[in-house]
């Protein structure tokens, strides 16, 4: 079996999208007080999805483009749950 782990995280993709989509974001900024980890993953991957295709066309047949299947497939491999649980337990310590 192959590590995949990356800083911490388990695997590269979460890191990078913590890094650059939750780093210092917190549940307040985010206006929802959830923080029960297994319902705020869901929210998180909206929240991600939105940030990330903001701006996207699509094409006249409203097909994305290459590009954002890419991206699809990359963040299907986010350890959404991870995140949302480091989010609360981050929340719980500040309390």
């Amino acid at each position: 079996m192959i590590d995949k782990t990356y800083n911490g995280w388990s695997n590269y993709e979460t890191w990078r999208i913590n890094l650059e989509i939750f780093d210092g974001v917190t549940l307040e900024d985010l206006n929802t007080v959830e923080v029960d980890p297994y319902e705020l993953k869901d929210y998180l991957r909206e929240y991600a999805v939105e940030i990330i295709f903001s701006g996207c066309r699509y094409d006249e047949r409203g097909r994305s483009s290459l590009m954002e299947d890419y991206a699809l497939a990359f963040i299907e491999n986010v350890n959404w749950y991870e995140i949302a649980e480091h989010m609360v337990k981050e929340h719980t310590e500040e309390a």
